[in-house]
C-alpha cells in the first residue's frame, strides 16, 4: 500500500473556490483502480501548540494499492482536466509518498 501526503498551496482567499473543484473531481479519483481513500483536508483549530496552521494549504491524504495505481492516477484524463481547472488557483504543490514500515 502507498500512502500520499499531498500539500496545495493556493492563493490567500481562493481556497474556497479549490475546494469546489477539487470535490467534484473526487468521485472520478474514488472510482479509479487501486484508489483505497482520497480525502481533502484543512487545518483543524487544535489548541496544540506546535501546530503549524495556514489558510492557503489544502492537505490531500491518499491511500493506493501500488505505485502503479499512483502513476495512472497522476495521468488520468479527469486530473488533467481538474489541473487545468485550479490552475489559476494554485501557487505550489508538494508529494510526500510514503510506505508502510
Amino acid at each position: 500500500m502507498i500512502h500520499v501526503i499531498a500539500s496545495i498551496g493556493v492563493k490567500p482567499g481562493k481556497r474556497p473556490e479549490f475546494i469546489e473543484i477539487f470535490k467534484k473531481n473526487v468521485p472520478n479519483v474514488l472510482a479509479e483502480k487501486g484508489c483505497i481513500d482520497y480525502i481533502p483536508a484543512v487545518d483543524a483549530e487544535s489548541g496544540i501548540e506546535v501546530q503549524r496552521k495556514d489558510e492557503t494549504v489544502v492537505t490531500v491524504i491518499e491511500k493506493w494499492e501500488s505505485i502503479e495505481a499512483l502513476h495512472a492516477h497522476l495521468a488520468s484524463p479527469h486530473m488533467e482536466q481538474y489541473q487545468a481547472d485550479v490552475a489559476d488557483l494554485v501557487e505550489d504543490v508538494s508529494l510526500t509518498v510514503l510506505e508502510n514500515a
